[in-house]
């Protein structure tokens, strides 16, 4: 019997949903999975910029506590009830773009962005870590576009 990739996928699939995950462990977070949703052009401190704007398509899977205030935590500057967890941007060479520290809930992930100065070309590519400062885990994203 010959079984194709993606039969066994689809019973593998079908196996995790019929299993579940037990009442005691929820199922780790994916992947993010990123994307870009727009640009607008704004101004500050007397320069002009281009915030490039971004959704985590699957954000709904990663649970709300994950994005609660966590004071016990080291702080994000002056900010001592940043969120357990962070998310940075970085361009595909691993350079850091920006971040976020105080991200209140999952729904969150679908405002990120990033800014380059007006008349700056942007990197071809990026991508997001989300970082779970709590339990020490990086959720590492897909290579988006910075162009529609």
């Amino acid at each position: 019997m010959k079984t194709s990739m993606k039969s066994l996928m689809g019973i593998a699939l079908g196996a995790s949903a019929m299993a579940g995950p037990s009442a005691a462990q929820s199922p780790a977070p994916p992947k993010p999975i990123l994307y870009l949703t727009g640009s607008e052009y704004y101004s500050a401190n007397g320069k002009n910029w281009v915030r490039h704007m971004y959704d985590v398509f699957n954000k709904s899977l990663y649970p709300a506590e994950m994005f609660a205030q966590a004071p016990a935590l080291p702080p994000c500057g002056l900010n001592t009830k940043s969120s357990r967890t962070w998310v940075d941007f970085f361009d595909s060479t691993g350079k850091r773009l920006y971040g976020f520290c105080a991200l209140g809930s999952p729904a969150d992930l679908g405002k990120i962005w990033f800014a380059t100065e007006e008349g700056t070309i942007p990197p071809s590519y990026v991508y997001i870590e989300i970082n779970d400062r709590q339990t020490n885990t990086k959720y590492r994203s897909n290579l988006a576009d910075t162009t529609m």
